[in-house]
Parts: structure tokens; C-alpha cells; sequence
């Protein structure tokens, strides 16, 4: 009896991992414009977030995302104080920052691959390059104790201000914290989300 409980139990979870993976185009899009995965926060996602990798991670890990977008409603951010906030353990977490932002040439592309970054200036201005990483030419290898990677060459350049989140994936390159003008200080958040392959 019990080999046969384990066997639905384990049929069950592949069905519904093959329900993830199936997912189309449409149905994708259908789930990330519904927003129900914000939960009432009323933040824009930015244009360049990766809908189809959104989605997948988000049915893996639901509850880590929940628990960011809980944090990201329940904070105050402004008055929050530079440091970090454990939200699950080493699973979720957010940095605070405030910091002059920095010339382009002072600023590094970069990737991670056991974290997805959520990106959040909550005052000020910045800009964020974005890339995929098979565009670039790596300038340091892979660090697995500060799970990063360095690149050179060319993305796309955005205005990160208060109100738009972007999102970062592995196999995402992006660099952040560019003068928009004249190195004002912005403050800003980074939640550091579980990635599952």
C-alpha cells in the first residue's frame, strides 16, 4: 500500500513538472500580466524581465517569491536602514544601499549563478546595463564564495527610479549603479533570490 501512495505521490509531482515546463508563450504571458504573483504590490516590472524564466522559477520556488514581494509590501523601504534583512535564511534575502552612483567606467557587468537579483531603487536614479552573458567576454572567472562573474563588452542601457523592479537571472548579465547625472546618491534594494535549475 505504501508503494503505491509513493508512486501517485511521485507520479503527481512530475505531472506538474511537466505542467511548468509546457507552458506556452501565451499561457506565460496570460499568468505575468494577471500580476496575481505581486499580490497587491504596486510596483511595475521592468520591460527586459525574462517572462518565460519568470514563470518557471516562480512555480519552483513560489514560496521564495512570495516571501520577497511580502517583504517588498510590508517594508517601509525609505526608511529602512543601510544592511542586510534575512527574509528566509540564505534562500531570500535583501542589501540595502546608499551610494553615490558611478561613472561607467568605474562599473562592472556581472552574473550570478545561485541567485536571481531583484533590483529596486528606492530613491533616486540610476542606470542598469543588461546583456546576455553569450554576448560578453568573461574578466574573471566564476568566484563561487561571492557568487559572481565578471564580463566586458557591449548591452542596453535603462533609467532604473523608484517604482520599477527588474530582474536578473543566471546566464543575465547586468551592471548597475551608472551615473545618470553627476553621481547623486541613490538609495536602493537587491533581493537575492534562490535560483533552482
Amino acid at each position: 500500500m505504501k508503494k503505491i501512495f509513493f508512486f501517485f505521490i511521485v507520479v503527481i509531482f512530475s505531472l506538474k513538472g511537466f505542467h511548468a515546463a509546457a507552458q506556452s508563450d501565451e499561457q506565460v504571458n496570460e499568468w505575468y500580466q494577471k500580476k496575481e504573483w505581486l499580490a497587491g504590490l504596486q510596483l511595475t516590472p521592468h520591460e527586459t524581465i525574462n517572462k518565460k524564466v519568470f514563470e518557471k522559477q516562480y512555480q519552483l520556488n513560489k514560496k521564495y517569491w512570495d516571501e520577497a514581494f511580502a517583504f517588498l509590501k510590508n517594508q517601509n523601504l525609505n526608511t529602512l536602514a543601510v544592511g542586510r534583512y534575512d527574509i528566509d535564511g540564505d534562500n531570500v534575502y535583501a542589501m540595502i544601499t546608499e551610494n553615490p552612483t558611478k561613472d561607467l567606467d568605474s562599473t562592472k557587468w556581472e552574473s550570478h549563478h545561485n541567485y536571481i537579483d531583484l533590483h529596486l531603487v528606492i530613491k533616486g536614479e540610476e542606470k542598469i546595463g543588461v546583456a546576455p552573458i553569450t554576448n560578453l567576454t568573461v574578466t574573471m572567472p566564476y568566484d563561487a564564495s561571492k557568487d559572481l562573474v565578471n564580463y566586458s563588452g557591449e548591452g542596453k542601457f535603462y533609467t532604473a527610479s523608484p517604482g520599477t523592479f527588474f530582474l536578473f537571472f543566471p546566464g543575465e548579465a547586468h551592471r548597475p549603479n551608472i551615473t545618470t547625472n553627476g553621481n547623486k546618491s541613490d538609495k536602493k534594494l537587491v533581493i537575492k533570490i534562490r535560483y533552482t535549475e
